[in-house]
């Protein structure tokens, strides 16, 4: 891809990735893009890679060790992708699939919902434990139906988007 056509695809449906971080954030990663960017094309490639090694004195990098980390990015890793990437790593959430996955389990009848005391209970109880203040701001992001079910596709895709689908 060619920079000017790279550059037009940055900028396209990426500002929610660049909500994800301050301005000044940003600019460190830029500063950090364009020093991995050794030949300044607006794509970070595997000899860009090679090249950044080499400067930092690692000589004879392993091409499937470069290789592994392009196919970490879903295409050609212009300074959106890249600034996501780091989005996706520093955010800390798995895949939406990986969580809807773990939704499902506890959804034994398939319905798309869980019910909100069985939700609570496991959120209050089990690994790293909601304080009652987090259980509170869950309730008032994600409020249960009357029937006291919770959407559970709706948190999945707030997790992994960062905003509300009817938000949009």
């Amino acid at each position: 891809m060619a920079p000017k056509k790279a550059k037009r695809k940055a900028a396209e449906g990426s500002s929610s990735v660049f909500s994800m971080f301050d301005q000044t954030q940003i600019q460190e990663f830029k500063e950090a893009f364009t020093v991995i960017d050794q030949n300044r094309d607006g794509i970070i490639d595997k000899e860009d890679l090679r090249d950044t090694f080499a400067a930092m004195g690692r000589l004879n990098v392993k091409n499937e060790e470069l290789d592994a980390m392009i196919k970490e990015a879903s295409g050609p890793i212009n300074f959106t992708v890249f600034l996501t990437m780091f989005g996706e790593k520093l955010k800390g959430a798995d895949p939406e699939d990986v969580i809807m996955g773990a939704f499902k389990v506890l959804d034994s009848d398939a319905k798309g919902t869980i019910k909100k005391q069985f939700l609570e209970e496991l959120l209050t109880t089990q690994c790293d434990r909601f304080t009652p203040e987090e259980i509170k701001n869950m309730w008032a992001a994600f409020p249960p139906d009357v029937a006291g079910n919770v959407d559970y596709k709706n948190i999945c895709y707030v997790i992994t988007h960062g905003e509300d689908k009817e938000g949009e």
